[in-house]
């Protein structure tokens, strides 16, 4: 099966979770966008009543949508999940929650508009960056530590909380640095060792103020 994912090509984003499936899983695919042409090809798709945004995967004459729809597909291709019907259906609202932190991740540097810079609403940034430091984050880190000190079964989901982990200590290192979820790091540092490699390679593009997760020093902790 050839596999083809259609994402942007100078940031992570919602399309590094599906890099991750098959960097781990050492499953070949094209990054499609970072490739000669790959803009062009990826625009022409979605004007043709396709996706409405990347990232999307096209997998044989399959065309899907949507970070946590294309991990419960991929999931057990590609070893990531269980055949369990029971069981996928456990993983996918996990994702599903992963994918609601995220907005909220983008929200304290955009919470007015996508379309704005972050300069034309910085006083709204700082509010909500506080809501989200001292309420929502531990919450979501709470309930992911809670969830992997009882699921012994490694899948995608595990590979999605790594980079969801990285993705934080990025942009609010002194707020991070402060939380106590050892199962959630024991969880990093496993990914970690295990994609050494293309963490270090070209193939991963780095954390940047265009993506998800960016670095604001006046929205982190003092």
């Amino acid at each position: 099966m050839s596999y083809e994912l259609y994402y942007w090509a100078e940031i992570q984003g919602r399309g590094e979770f599906v890099r991750l499936a098959f960097e781990y899983s050492g499953t070949p695919y094209v990054d499609v966008a970072r490739s000669p042409g790959g803009m062009k090809k990826m625009f022409s798709m979605m004007k043709r009543g396709g996706p409405f945004a990347p990232p999307f995967l096209k997998s044989g004459r399959l065309v899907i949508a949507q970070t946590p729809n294309i991990l419960l597909y991929l999931g057990p291709r590609l070893g990531l999940a269980p055949e369990s019907e029971a069981r996928r259906l456990w993983l996918h609202p996990l994702q599903l929650t992963i994918a609601d932190c995220l907005v909220e991740v983008h929200d304290c540097h955009h919470p007015i508009g996508a379309g704005l810079y972050y300069e034309d609403q910085k006083p709204e940034s700082k509010r909500r960056a506080v809501n989200f430091r001292s309420e929502r984050l531990p919450k979501f880190l709470r309930y992911f530590d809670q969830v992997l000190r009882h699921e012994r079964r490694f899948s995608y989901v595990n590979l999605s909380l790594f980079q969801m982990m990285e993705g934080l200590d990025y942009a609010f290192p002194r707020t991070m640095a402060r939380q106590r979820v050892p199962a959630l790091r024991r969880n990093q540092e496993r990914v970690r060792d295990r994609l050494g490699d293309y963490l270090a390679s070209r193939r991963r593009i780095p954390f940047n103020r265009q993506g998800i997760f960016r670095h604001y020093p006046e929205l982190d902790a003092r």
